[in-house]
């Protein structure tokens, strides 16, 4: 666990570190957890987009193949858990709820619990890491739904946010202590028959290219993960004493064939290692938080049987999860948070983006809609 941001703090001001919150928000992708909940799921996913259900029955195979159960929901309850344990380790009073943007528990009624518990403002905390229109704004434009769900029925409840967390120090070290404890012991294979891919989700070339601030130069969702990448990677070489390849590669892509998507797909990259003479191709998914669908079946399950078919071996290093220090950095940024909503001064690294998000930043290319916890 890293140090406590509250280490040699005394009880009364422990009971004011979160002011002005008295509820942390878990706020997550959702998941089904029954082979008839995929297609409900499936639909809610990609609600506006015409896409007909015999694509989306193509999509289904994959949870069908684990039983129709994503592992995400799962995980969220895990996570819910473990921040729990970090807070009342720093004797912080500050209860965790879990809201969905796509299956139960429906962010809506998240907050109608909120309310019900007699809870006024809360900080928001979602499993997405990175920034880009899928990972953050379409996250605050579903808090604003459901904000404006509970106010027609005359409920009141703030909220704010942490703002996306890829950069900061808690995140990376967690990682990279991954990528060495996966590589330790692996003087067998040479640095260069070695190559490591950091994998996260593809997302359209368009989306990428508006991601950040209005008035930036985009592509911010690409230059976040290899930002991470590139330290994950120096740190890696330096513990160890290696120098083996390292680059960015993608999973998950969907759409229409004809829509530029980011690359490479982590299976070309799999192929074209293996035909360079690369031996051992390892896999860290530094996109995703934790083991969902993407992971599970994009990665333990095809990456796994491309490996196979070219004759690489393949080690997949786990996601963040419920990692300690991982979880005690989130808990840092929420008391972060509660002291920026005070006005207090707060320093952030170089990497780190604001809890509010700028004008015009990640916008929606589809339609123009509310969203919280942002300048616009």
């Amino acid at each position: 666990m890293s140090a406590s941001a509250t280490a040699g703090v005394d009880g009364a001001d422990k009971a004011d570190a979160m002011a002005p919150y008295d509820g942390l928000l878990l706020v997550s992708f959702g998941g089904p957890e029954a082979p008839d909940e995929v297609m409900p799921f499936l639909r809610r996913v990609t609600a506006g987009r015409n896409i007909p259900d015999e694509r989306l029955e193509t999509v289904a195979e994959h949870y069908q193949h684990f039983g129709g159960r994503s592992p995400i929901n799962d995980q969220n309850r895990e996570l819910m858990d473990a921040l729990e344990t970090d807070l009342k380790a720093r004797d912080l009073d500050l209860p965790v709820l879990w809201g969905n943007r796509n299956s139960e528990p429906y962010l809506a009624d998240a907050l109608r619990s909120a309310i019900e518990r007699g809870l006024h403002r809360l900080v928001v905390v979602t499993t997405s890491a990175y920034s880009c229109y899928s990972s953050c704004r379409q996250y605050r434009e579903n808090l604003a739904d459901a904000l404006a769900e509970v106010q027609l029925e005359g409920l009141l409840i703030e909220i704010d946010k942490i703002g996306p967390y890829a950069g900061r120090s808690a995140f990376v070290r967690a990682n990279t202590r991954l990528v060495v404890d996966a590589l330790r012991g692996r003087s067998d294979v040479a640095d260069d028959e070695l190559a490591v891919l950091f994998v996260t989700h593809s997302i359209p070339d368009a989306m990428d290219e508006t991601s950040g601030p209005g008035d930036g130069e985009g592509r911010l969702y690409q230059e976040q993960h290899h930002a991470v990448a590139d330290a994950i990677t120096q740190a890696t070489h330096a513990t160890l004493g290696r120098s083996f390849s390292s680059e960015v590669a993608y999973c998950s892509r969907s759409g229409s064939p004809a829509q530029p998507w980011l690359g490479p797909d982590v299976n070309d990259r799999i192929r074209e290692l293996a035909a360079q003479g690369c031996r051992l191709v390892v896999v860290a998914p530094i996109g995703f938080v934790s083991d969902h669908m993407e992971v599970a079946y994009d990665l333990d399950t095809e990456a796994v049987e491309t490996a196979a078919e070219v004759g690489v071996e393949l080690l997949r290093v786990a996601t963040v999860g419920v990692d300690e220090e991982f979880v005690a950095g989130l808990v840092d940024l929420v008391l972060e948070r509660a002291a920026e909503a005070r006005g207090e001064q707060v320093e952030r690294g170089p990497l780190a983006r604001p809890s509010v998000c700028p004008p015009g930043c990640c916008p929606n290319l589809r339609e123009a809609r509310p969203a919280l916890c942002g300048s616009d």
